[in-house]
């Protein structure tokens, strides 16, 4: 059961050793790990050398300096990535950001959730902020965090690629796409993924990040109701009432301005559908049609990456 790993980079020197180190004492290791580094002006692309020095299955492939912050770059540095590739004979392919540490055994027991479940077709551990309770669980246990996506080859080329949205939220659309086609796609509750700085840590303070979120949200096509009682349920979390109200406006204002949704109307729909049986399932709302599956998953992995 071989793999592949493509790490999207961008000034990482400060947490990459980490992942580096986490990756290598992997009691399976990859058949093969791109790490892009895209336009690192720091450290970084050093450190990942001197790794590849040592393990030769480590390779770096560098992209000129760019000078703003984009959630999209991170698809089109994972594209890179792919097309980069040199191994062909690979069963699973894993995106894994640069900002991560795990146990040894982690991709040995991920590949193990694969073998018990020959449905699912992306999966991926629970991913912890550095210094948030080990014990703490998301609610959603289908969406599988960007940061550690690990998937089956074939559901991966049947994507037909990643969306790139410049809002953020590509995870969260391709975990729902995968179940679109047919796949399961499952957040692995017993593995723990430590995430050594706080995400979204680029746009800034707690605020102006949970604003982020909620224009994401708004781009990604979710519920309206939904989405309001989401940001209800998070009014705890720090700081108190104004993490959530940011998000909220945020939400809002995405959708007053008009900005336009770039996903495809049927992916859309899908993703509300689920989160408002979601809501069914936790609120006894009127019940909901089940979301539709488009398209039968393939028989075989030899599907071609668009």
């Amino acid at each position: 059961m071989s793999y592949v790993l493509i790490t999207p980079a961008r000034n990482e020197e400060a947490f990459i050793g980490e992942t580096l180190a986490a990756v290598s004492r992997q009691s399976v290791r990859p058949a093969e790990w791109i790490i892009v580094s895209d336009g690192s002006t720091d450290g970084t692309d050093r450190l990942v050398l001197e790794a590849s020095a040592k393990w030769p299955w480590i390779r770096l492939v560098p992209l000129a300096p760019r000078d703003s912050h984009c959630f999209a770059a991170v698809v089109r540095a994972t594209e890179i990535g792919l097309a980069a590739l040199q191994t062909t004979d690979y069963e699973f392919i894993g995106l894994l950001d640069a900002d991560v540490r795990f146990e040894p055994d982690y991709f040995a027991r991920v590949l193990a959730a694969f073998e018990d479940s020959p449905t699912l077709g992306l999966a991926g551990g629970v991913v912890l902020d550095v210094g948030r309770p080990r014990h703490e669980r998301p609610r959603n246990q289908m969406d599988v965090p960007g940061a550690v996506q690990f998937f089956r080859r074939e559901c991966f080329e049947l994507l037909g690629g990643l969306l790139a949205i410049p809002e953020g939220g590509w995870d969260a659309l391709t975990c729902a796409r995968a179940r679109q086609l047919g796949y399961d796609t499952r957040l692995l509750m017993d593995l723990v993924v430590e995430h050594l700085k706080p995400r979204n840590a680029a746009k800034g303070g707690v605020f102006r990040r949970n604003w982020q979120l909620g224009a994401r949200d708004r781009a990604l096509g979710y519920h309206p109701l939904f989405e309001f009682i989401k940001c209800v349920a998070r009014w705890n979390e720090p700081p108190v009432l104004a993490a959530t109200t940011a998000r909220a406006l945020g939400f809002v204002s995405a959708g007053i301005s008009g900005t336009p949704r770039l996903i495809p109307d049927d992916l859309r729909l899908f993703v509300q559908r689920e989160q408002l049986t979601r809501l069914h399932n936790l609120l006894q709302l009127p019940k909901m049609s089940r979301p539709v599956v488009s398209q039968t998953r393939p028989t075989s992995g030899n599907s071609a990456l668009s």
